[in-house]
């Protein structure tokens, strides 16, 4: 395993930062719906660096990292595209305004980076101590695969459940309402502080606890399935970041076409099967063993074979069936319902008490 040099880490932190501040500082600097066409061209930007960073490993690190790296990018590419389902459900149930929502998955993605820097270095340390650990990490990713594969096709947001947002709660009181683009704002207290100005968060914020967390969780997926074809701490990171970096701009450029994707958890369910299985062959026999060659293919085949599938399934109507069905229920009203459509569309808004997320938590509050 060749071993990233201090310079390639600096590179590599430089380059990070710098698309960081290119994004909120010249590219969104202005909050502003993204649309499509815009969003298409910024992941484009941000893949085509990715793949130049893959170019460099290539060629500085030799091919074997070079492969390791495409393959890290690719399935945290392909398991983002999963977590992009969720979050637009999130964003429905709090009703977050069109063009906050990139601010919100920005600092959520800032969140991101922190945490998956702590579990990818926690995760490779224990790995090179305790080495069985790949084998516990593989029947995970089978199991976690096997139910991928039969979950049901929506779920439910619901922030009066998340352990973080609760916690939060009992320190600071949310406001019912959206305070422009505001994450926290000091208004006249309630209770025991009536008559005072103390800080409030508004439900942006509460969104972005619940996205944050959620992410969390989606990383018990993916770092296990990285860590399963590499564990060079910073071929690991380094595809992971790159990954999650182009999400935000992936989000706005398939938000509108994510029911046409019918097949996309069977697909990842395959491939996590695949890097499970491929974690345990050595207890079959040590002498077996995939190469990053061999296991890049397979992950291309297996996502070539889901889209043209589900292009296949969508053809004429442009979303699959079972999700169209799940997204809105018959009668229910564009305000309440956790659907998957433009909560501004026609004119219509929806924010603060009115949404589903903030009358769940109002409910929760009351109760206590």
């Amino acid at each position: 395993m060749t071993v990233a040099s201090t310079t390639a880490w600096i590179v590599f932190i430089a380059i990070v930062v710098t698309l960081l501040v290119l994004d909120i500082g010249v590219i969104n600097r202005k909050p502003h719906v993204i649309k499509p066409r815009e969003a298409l061209k910024q992941v484009a930007f941000f893949v085509g660096v990715a793949i130049a960073f893959n170019i460099g490993v290539y060629m500085w690190m030799g091919p074997t990292s070079g492969l390791e790296f495409s393959i890290g990018y690719l399935l945290e590419l392909m398991l983002s595209v999963d977590n992009l389902f969720v979050f637009i459900l999130i964003f429905a149930a709090f009703c977050v305004p069109e063009r906050d929502q990139h601010k919100v998955l920005f600092y959520g993605i800032i969140g991101a980076l922190i945490f998956r820097m702590v579990f990818i270095f926690a995760g490779v340390t224990l790995v090179e101590k305790f080495e069985w650990l790949l084998y516990i990490f593989g029947i995970f990713l089978i199991v976690t695969a096997i139910k991928m594969a039969f979950q049901k096709e929506e779920k439910d947001v619901s922030p009066d459940k998340n352990v973080l947002v609760r916690l939060f709660r009992k320190f600071m009181p949310v406001t019912s309402d959206y305070e422009g683009d505001h994450f926290f704002v000091r208004k006249p207290g309630t209770g025991a502080k009536a008559g005072k100005a103390v800080l409030w968060v508004t439900p942006m914020f509460v969104a972005l606890l619940v996205i944050e967390t959620t992410d969390i969780v989606f990383a018990l997926d993916s770092i296990p399935a990285i860590l399963g074809i590499t564990t060079n701490a910073f071929i690991v990171y380094s595809s992971n970041v790159f990954a999650i970096l182009g999400l935000r701009s992936m989000y706005f450029a398939l938000a509108h076409v994510m029911n046409a994707f019918c097949y996309l958890k069977y697909g990842l369910a395959s491939i996590l099967s695949f890097v499970g299985i491929k974690m345990l062959l050595p207890i079959v026999d040590e002498s077996l063993y995939v190469s990053p060659g061999i296991s890049l293919l397979v992950i291309v085949t297996i996502l070539v074979i889901t889209i043209v599938a589900s292009l296949i399934k969508t053809r004429g109507t442009k979303t699959c069936p079972v999700v169209q069905r799940a997204a809105c229920p018959a009668g229910e009203n564009v305000r309440t319902c956790p659907a998957l459509k433009r909560l501004q569309e026609k004119g219509e808004a929806c924010e603060g008490a009115d949404c589903p997320g903030m009358k769940k938590l109002e409910e929760e509050g009351k109760k206590e």
